[in-house]
């Protein structure tokens, strides 16, 4: 490692040396599995025997004791072997043809990455239900994040949620209707394009309408109506995926989230309970949030990989190595900038990738690692301090919530969201929080300070919230609320919270 770090940010020889010798370093995030339900053998201090399953129950183990939940990644739409021969192949041995799916001229799918499994299959899918409940009961996992979910049968979902869902403290040690599966739907509305389109392509926080970056999204009126419909997806995520929630959408209609669609013609909202989904924007594979903002626009918020954590723009780094995986947990470096990404899927956008590892200017300081991490633990104390940020129901979340900049005469690129709780205006609500009885929420994507006024706000006693004005975030202090017209300023970039203290 000391001779790489002596090459030039922008070099092709990191990535060389990394490549030659991947698949003899151990580095591997499972990607290739064979089977299914055993922990990987490279990350035990003992691969063979009992070693692996006894060291991650232990780790799960540990996680929840310091009060952290442990989501798995499981990739069940693909395998890494067929046929009659090779050690990866192990299903396809058992049942020849049976596991993997196969087109109308017999050979196998490989649009996930290899040899597409078919979930469709029944004992396939049985496999798939019976492996999720092994990872819930035997080792305590919390949630799980499908890799390629569409690849999976949306049949063969629903019955591992209901499966999940089903689990008792009493019968199994643990209470199914905590578990989590993840849910993609805000990301891409958020960030911009998919992980598969083109890599400058922005959304709502990375500059779309507000800071061109080169990148042809159209006419202005397109990238206007993009724009807005990204702020109608987020919103729809904002409340739960509920896929009844109603909002007013940009276009000035009253639409069900179920009715708000996402660029393929999917419904952008599909629960009945916001316990059902997890919403995020950077998880698992893919660039870091650092790294896509790096190359798309300018993010407003520091708070998605809470230390700026950069893979150096690699796209796909499940066999890279710890050189491009490498976390720095002294919060000196966030590892940007450490050679160009591996050619394998990377070298296409070397061009855009190569000048900006170059830039000095893109590369954080340490005190900018420090902030984020800040706002990152500020983040997380307001969505602790009260019960209105984890509303558990889809009628709460439709009795509370509200969206109020919305139809076609609003203000882009701000969306304000407020949380109702029982207060003399609303006594029919049930109160949950005994400090609060009224927040707002306000994102400005916007690269400038913008004013918005909603009759519907005004006369309320509300204030910055306290974590924000003690933060040494020093812009978001320049957040405010007038009373009297119900008109709230928010700074550049920033996600301001009100909030209106209970009368003692």
């Amino acid at each position: 490692m000391e001779s790489l770090a002596t090459l030039p940010p922008d070099s092709d020889e990191q990535q060389a040396q990394v490549t030659a010798i991947q698949d003899e370093d151990g580095f591997n995030w499972g990607y290739n599995p064979a089977l299914w339900g055993v922990p990987k053998g490279s990350y035990a201090t003992n691969p063979n025997g009992s070693c692996r399953i006894l060291e991650f129950r232990k780790m799960v183990q540990s996680l929840n004791r310091i009060g952290l939940r442990v989501v798995l990644d499981v990739v069940y739409n693909h395998l890494h072997g067929s046929g009659p021969h090779g050690d990866n192949s192990v299903l396809d041995k058992v049942v020849p043809g049976y596991y993997l799916r196969r087109n109308f001229d017999g050979y196998i799918e490989n649009s996930t990455c290899v040899n597409n499994t078919a979930s469709e299959h029944f004992m396939v899918e049985r496999l798939i239900v019976d492996d999720i409940l092994c990872w819930a009961v035997d080792y305590k996992v919390d949630g799980f994040r499908f890799d390629l979910m569409g690849h999976i049968m949306k049949r063969t979902m629903l019955k591992a949620q209901s499966a999940l869902c089903s689990l008792t403290k009493d019968q199994s040690g643990v209470d199914g209707t905590k578990i989590y599966i993840f849910n993609d739907r805000m990301r891409d509305a958020v960030i911009g394009g998919s992980p598969f389109g083109h890599p400058l392509q922005q959304g709502f926080m990375t500059g779309l309408s507000f800071q061109p970056n080169g990148h042809d999204h159209g006419a202005k009126i397109v990238v206007e109506k993009m724009l807005s419909a990204s702020q109608d997806h987020i919103q729809v995520a904002m409340a739960g995926n509920l896929r009844d929630f109603v909002l007013t959408s940009h276009q000035g209609e009253e639409v069900k989230g179920s009715e708000v669609l996402t660029h393929d013609g999917s419904p952008v909202a599909y629960a009945l309970c916001p316990s059902e989904t997890v919403n995020y924007v950077s998880a698992h594979d893919n660039e870091t949030l650092f790294d896509i903002i790096s190359l798309k626009g300018i993010p407003f918020f520091h708070c998605g990989d809470e230390m700026l954590r950069s893979k150096s723009l690699d796209r796909d780094s499940y066999n890279s190595g710890d050189w491009f995986n490498r976390l720095d947990f002294s919060y000196e470096t966030n590892n940007w900038a450490v050679g160009l990404p591996p050619k394998g899927k990377n070298e296409r956008s070397w061009p855009l990738i190569k000048p900006r590892l170059a830039d000095p200017s893109f590369k954080p300081k340490k005190s900018h690692i420090l902030a984020a991490v800040e706002n990152y633990l500020n983040l997380l104390r307001i969505r602790y301090s009260s019960l209105l940020f984890r509303l558990r129901t889809g009628n709460e979340i439709q009795e509370r919530v509200h969206f109020h900049n919305t139809g076609p005469s609003s203000v882009p690129g701000i969306i304000v969201m407020s949380i109702e709780d029982s207060h003399k205006g609303r006594p029919g609500l049930t109160q949950l929080d005994p400090n609060y009885s009224y927040i707002v929420v306000a994102f400005n994507a916007s690269p400038r300070e913008v004013t918005f006024t909603s009759p519907a706000l005004r006369t309320r006693t509300l204030d910055l919230h306290p974590i924000q004005l003690m933060s040494g975030d020093e812009v978001v202090k320049n957040s405010n609320y007038n009373a009297f017209t119900g008109s709230f300023t928010v700074p550049p970039r920033t996600t301001s919270v009100f909030v209106e203290s209970r009368e003692i």
